[in-house]
């Protein structure tokens, strides 16, 4: 189930550790796989627990963990909550041994015992974060007050930017060998373009389409998810004739409608792309750091690229 669950998706995090080792130097190919492979397997981990905490049975269309051991206890005659709870348990089970993999994999690398011990603390300080992140994540879905722009970006950075890119960029760099400087360059380069990435994301949540996104874009309405563009427009005058709508379970292709129009014309949809064009500037920023050399520049602009091209 665990490998059905990590087929498929963009491969971010194994990318992000190729481009900054590959930049930087590094020529040991098997180390570096497994070092990609430990990101991938802790990504895989953290959506299945997340899928468990959204009580989501489905990904990408078809059964996660939780939907298929859940079709599994309903075929043999369990009641729905028992089959439920039967999948939930299973997803639950089946993350802690991603996690526990993840590590797993890490310490089968073979380098330099200074630069496997780097490369722990890095991916245990990515899991530690991440865990804050959902955590408030949940606390800000339960509280009745919209959160602020500025809680949404740094619980974002938190839960998902990261142990997609900060954290596999430092880890690329310092299997490479490369000087402290660089790995807090490529570090602070990953942060932010994480932010804009998940901002983007944000966007493509209620503005894009499901034939470019493969999601629907009424999920994040009709779930009440705290974005950027929620805070934003709840700041806003507009907000009175938003709020019904934001959380409604049974939101219509034609109450979505109202809702993008309202979010356009308070500046929400506006504020959120200039903040994507800020963390992609303060990104490109530190690649003109004295510390960053030509081929990691050449290397790590294209990922600015990247996160821009999908909001436009």
């Amino acid at each position: 189930m665990l490998e059905r669950n990590s087929a498929g998706g963009k491969r971010f995090r194994p990318r992000m550790v190729f481009t900054a080792y590959d930049a930087l130097g590094g020529d040991d190919d098997d180390a570096v796989a497994g070092v990609g492979a430990a990101f991938e397997l802790l990504h895989t981990a953290l959506i299945v627990h997340d899928d468990v905490i959204d009580r989501d049975f489905s990904r990408r269309g078809i059964p996660n963990v939780s939907g298929s051991y859940r079709d599994t206890a309903t075929t043999a005659g369990l009641s729905t909550p028992a089959a439920e709870h039967r999948g939930m348990s299973a997803a639950v089970i089946a993350g802690d041994l991603a996690l526990t993999g993840a590590s797993r994999l890490l310490m089968q690398v073979r380098c330099g015992g200074g630069v496997q011990a780097r490369l722990l603390d890095i991916l245990d300080e990515a899991i530690f974060v991440s865990a804050g992140g959902e955590m408030v994540d949940v606390e800000l879905s339960l509280s009745p007050e919209v959160p602020t722009v500025d809680e949404i970006l740094d619980m974002e950075r938190a839960k998902t930017a990261v142990y997609s890119f900060e954290a596999p960029l430092q880890a690329g760099a310092v299997l490479a060998g490369a000087p402290e400087a660089v790995v807090q360059a490529v570090g602070e380069f990953g942060r932010e373009v994480g932010v804009a990435y998940q901002v983007v994301d944000d966007l493509l949540g209620v503005f894009g389409t499901e034939e470019s996104t493969g999601k629907t874009t009424l999920g994040d309405l009709r779930e009440g998810k705290r974005t950027v563009l929620i805070a934003h427009a709840a700041t806003t005058d507009e907000w009175f004739a938003i709020q019904p709508f934001i959380g409604k379970a049974d939101l219509s292709v034609d109450e979505a409608a109202h809702v993008r129009a309202r979010l356009e014309s308070c500046g929400a949809r506006s504020f959120a792309e200039s903040l994507v064009e800020q963390h992609a500037r303060r990104a490109l920023d530190v690649l003109d750091g004295p510390e960053v050399t030509d081929t990691l520049r050449a290397a790590l602009s294209p990922l600015v690229a990247t996160v821009l091209e999908r909001v436009r």
